[in-house]
């Protein structure tokens, strides 16, 4: 994901290029923040006592894309991604039983910032099909219920904001630089 792409969401817009919009203007900000650092700096833990790293953030915004846009909303029978090596975890938060929140935030040995945002970039575009054809309040299978479009998109919404805000702590902690 390249930092170039990041704009300013439209200020008056429909509610579904509102959601879009936010939704890329995070992505592109966790890309920013990761940008123009080393491989191990990408790795490294800054904030103790959290083992978080950024390297960890793009992995995980990788698998709660995977899980939000395509195990839940368009019901794919596809793997967890960056599950821990004890079998633990998730791959990106819910949908379904026995998931946790941490899934890839613990880091391979062999894990890269290239192949993170490589699986990243996929999942999103994979994501935008799913979405493509759907209305906002078209409904998938979750938990027993149902959940619309809007919510999940409002949920990766609240996900990134979240993220973005570990990322800009973490990237200030390595080198000092802060911002939006």
């Amino acid at each position: 994901m390249s930092t170039s792409e990041r704009a300013m969401p439209p200020l008056v817009a429909d509610e579904r290029t509102t959601l879009e919009s936010w939704l890329d203007f995070y992505r592109a900000t966790l890309a920013q923040k990761c940008a123009g650092l080393p491989e191990e700096r990408l790795r490294e833990a800054s904030a103790a006592p959290s083992g978080m790293t950024l390297l960890g953030l793009v992995q995980h915004a990788a698998a709660v894309e995977r899980n939000w846009f395509r195990r839940v909303l368009a019901q794919e029978d596809v793997p967890r991604l960056f599950a821990p090596a004890d079998g633990g975890g998730s791959g990106g938060g819910g949908g379904g039983e026995g998931e946790g929140h941490d899934g890839g935030f613990e880091l391979a040995e062999d894990a890269t910032y290239d192949g993170a945002v490589a699986v990243w970039e996929d999942e999103i575009r994979r994501g935008r099909e799913n979405c493509a054809g759907r209305g906002l309040d078209d409904t998938s299978p979750f938990m027993g219920g149902e959940v619309t479009l809007r919510w999940i998109y409002t949920h990766m919404i609240g996900e990134y904001a979240r993220h973005c805000g570990h990322a800009d702590l973490i990237r200030e902690r390595i080198d000092g630089r802060t911002g939006v």
